[in-house]
């Protein structure tokens, strides 16, 4: 993925959080994206794993890979997801982690989640992550609309206002087990939803050998 927005030379890279919480390589992630990313924010899964967020909260293989994860994490990826918050701001742009109503928790899935999204913000762009279901919501003249954004789907980000959810790189959850990420081109007004496929095979195997729940590597080949 890293690859592929390298070649559209971006001016940032912005992540939306959690770098660890379910795969067999947290340090090295930390390290690309503490080398990269000029925005991130902190996630559920990060929170989980410094222990900033009660892992009774948490389903059962998420709580397993979360208490791997504190064994292995380095001290410098430690120091990095905990410099982190789970919302920023840029110009003409809010983001969260989950939602604005929580931006740690909350699941923006339905038009109830947008519409009060909407209403919590002023910014004409608002970006989240989470549901590792890539998204694109407007709102025009009170009215909201979108769904689902597939591979190659193209959003213009005026009029009105929009909400965006670029997917997951390493755990998409909407059936396409390929890596998703956003291009965003604020002066042209467009969004551009990007799908690459990645190793997941390789994944899979890296997953197992750690002792990390098996279904935590299954569900990487159907992209659930």
């Amino acid at each position: 993925m890293l690859e592929a927005i390298d070649r559209e030379e971006p001016d940032e890279l912005w992540c939306l959080g959690d770098l660890v919480g379910y795969g067999p390589r947290p340090n090295p992630c930390c390290e690309a994206v503490e080398g990269r990313a000029a925005l991130c924010l902190a996630g559920n899964h990060d929170l989980g794993v410094l222990g900033e967020l009660d892992l009774a909260e948490f389903t059962g293989d998420a709580v397993v890979a979360a208490r791997w994860t504190r064994g292995v994490l380095a001290a410098s990826a430690d120091a990095y997801l905990s410099s982190l918050r789970p919302t920023a701001r840029r110009d003409g742009v809010e983001l969260f982690h989950a939602s604005p109503r929580d931006p740690v928790w909350d699941y923006v899935l339905s038009t109830e989640a947008a519409v009060a999204a909407f209403d919590l913000t002023e910014a004409p762009l608002l970006l989240v992550g989470h549901s590792h279901v890539p998204l694109t919501i407007s709102l025009e003249r009170g009215v909201t609309d979108g769904g689902l954004a597939q591979d190659g789907t193209e959003t213009r980000l005026a009029p009105g206002r929009r909400l965006l959810n670029p997917g997951s790189v390493g755990q998409p959850r909407d059936g396409d087990p390929r890596a998703a990420w956003l291009l965003l081109d604020l002066e042209a007004g467009r969004a551009l939803f990007r799908r690459i496929p990645y190793d997941v095979v390789r994944t899979q195997e890296e997953i197992r050998e750690r002792g990390l729940p098996d279904a935590l590597a299954q569900r990487l080949a159907h992209g659930i």
